[in-house]
């Protein structure tokens, strides 16, 4: 995967997770009760932090090898779309009346699982020296 695809990716995640973020500390503060706010704010939490190893991944050159870079892209963009996607899903499904989606909550710790296939991936790349 090319870097600049990686770095559109971390860009377009990063300003919807601040996007979201605000949402959350704002519009949603009172019309979601405090374990489904603490909820989504773990999802805003997790999204940008893994946005900002996107755009680390995106800037990192000829340091990672292509294909390294490509794998670590899914990986955390997957993570992304998962884990964060289905909290937020299932925070706000009493405000969005999309309580009939309850049952993605399975998809929330397959997220998480993607995000330590990424971490490990990390991981496996140093051991083997695709890091330059």
């Amino acid at each position: 995967m090319a870097k600049k695809t990686t770095l559109i990716i971390a860009g377009i995640s990063g300003g919807i997770a601040i996007i979201l973020g605000a949402l959350g500390a704002h519009a949603l503060s009172v019309r979601l009760t405090p374990d489904q706010l603490a909820s989504f704010k773990t999802g805003t939490t997790y999204h940008i932090f893994h946005s900002i190893v996107l755009l680390l991944i995106g800037l990192s050159g000829d340091k990672i090898d292509r294909k390294a870079s490509g794998v670590l892209t899914t990986l955390f963009t997957l993570g992304i779309v998962l884990f964060s996607g289905s909290i937020y899903i299932l925070s706000t499904k009493g405000l969005l009346g999309t309580q009939a989606l309850s049952f993605i909550w399975p998809v929330t710790p397959i997220g998480g699982l993607t995000f330590i296939a990424g971490w490990l991936m990390i991981a496996i790349y140093a051991i083997q020296n695709r890091f330059k």
